[in-house]
């Protein structure tokens, strides 16, 4: 049943993209975009709204004493966040600072429907401690009680505190007292206003589909409009491609744009970098060799496959099964063995997948095909000396 349910939800979700997007001819397509549009402008107002309420004290923020840096979007997913936070991590870490992470661990298991419904009855403070995925020494959770992204990010970063909870203020309080942190850093928190003081802004923008379709949620893929990017102090362009001359200009275009939206903020241009590839079970790494001359399959459930699967390419493998599946989709043993099956019947020497997705695998009876994740880091280049110095700000603040 609730197999069947995963599905349904990806299914209309992939539906509900392919309109936003334009992939749908018809009547009834243009009439959900027409019925979207008119939701967005309601969005529009919300967010405004909220900002407002935010910016008078109605709504009140919190201030712990400590830095914060938090690293979001304007859109809603695939712009390869969860890098650029291990980076922050890591290069604070290095640094001296005491960091913890704090993720609100989307899609993570939540507390059991009756409690969340009683403590709405009963107007009652969700006084639960955060889950603790690591306490700067070991790896505590599961990925399915914390979530994809804070999973992978305590596995990567084995000196890092990683908590999950909705209430950023409540775990980053709880980092402070009880490990003696002295950063946080927010995952997805460029829309949480709830926590300010010291405040680093870091956002994201991916280079390929910078501001999606332009439109607000739900009609596109927009949390705020592009102007809000002038609240950020540091701006990253992600999966940056100066492969042509043609890709070349857009990318400049685009830190036109950028900079006329915020010409304060430090830009910055980055790529996904691969590093090694590591096997889902066993744990051995591979060089960057292993694809070449290679034909692969590749497994995946993230926002934007395209990316991972030209990477694969560019490594030298050839795929010739390509499984899709919808972000954050908790795969189950038979859709594994049925893309090793498939994969097997077209030559595949070994079936890929992405880290991210790799904490979602389950157990395999049998493996006619290695199975491997791709290790990525975030690599700059270009504005490395806007990285150093937000580095330094934050910690000689």
């Amino acid at each position: 049943m609730r197999e069947r349910w995963q599905k349904f939800l990806e299914d209309a979700e992939t539906y509900l993209l392919d309109v936003i997007f334009q992939q749908r001819p018809g009547k009834k397509a243009a009439a959900i975009r027409f019925t979207l549009l008119a939701l967005s402008k309601v969005f529009s107002g919300i967010v405004r709204l909220r900002r407002f309420l935010y910016n008078v004290r109605i709504f009140r923020d919190a201030t712990l004493g400590v830095q914060v840096i938090a690293v979001g979007n304007l859109t809603v997913g695939g712009t390869g966040k969860t890098p650029v936070v291990e980076k922050f991590a890591r290069a604070l870490q290095d640094a001296g600072r005491k960091v913890a992470i704090l993720s609100r661990g989307y899609r993570s298991k939540p507390k059991p429907l009756h409690e969340r419904l009683v403590d709405k009855l009963l107007l009652r403070e969700d006084t639960t401690p955060p889950r603790i995925v690591s306490d700067g020494h070991s790896l505590l959770l599961e990925s399915l009680s914390a979530g994809d992204e804070p999973y992978m990010l305590a596995s990567n970063l084995k000196d890092v505190v990683v908590l999950v909870d909705k209430d950023r203020v409540k775990a980053g309080r709880y980092a402070v007292e009880k490990f003696g942190c002295d950063t946080l850093l927010l995952d997805d928190g460029f829309q949480y206003w709830r926590l300010r003081g010291r405040r680093t802004d870091v956002v994201l923008v991916d280079s390929q589909q910078p501001f999606g379709n332009e439109h607000l949620l739900p009609r596109g893929t927009l949390r705020e409009p592009p102007s809000h990017l002038n609240r950020a102090n540091v701006v990253f362009l992600t999966k940056v491609d100066r492969g042509t001359p043609e890709k070349s200009r857009r990318i400049d275009d685009l830190r036109v744009r950028v900079a006329r939206l915020n010409p304060r903020a430090d830009l910055i241009e980055c790529q996904h970098h691969p590093l090694y590839f590591e096997d889902v079970f066993s744990g051995e790494r591979r060089g960057l060799d292993l694809l070449a001359g290679q034909r692969i399959a590749s497994l995946s459930g993230i926002a934007q496959p395209e990316s991972f699967e030209s990477k694969l390419v560019e490594l030298g493998g050839e795929i010739v099964l390509a499984r899709r599946f919808a972000d954050h989709h908790r795969f189950n043993q038979q859709e594994v063995l049925d893309a090793i099956n498939r994969g097997k019947k077209r030559g595949a020497a070994m079936l890929l997948t992405t880290q991210k997705d790799a904490v979602r695998f389950p157990k395999i009876d049998r493996r006619d095909l290695p199975i491997y994740f791709m290790r990525v880091e975030i690599k700059i280049v270009a504005g490395a000396e806007g990285f150093d110095d937000c580095v330094r700000r934050i910690c000689f603040r």
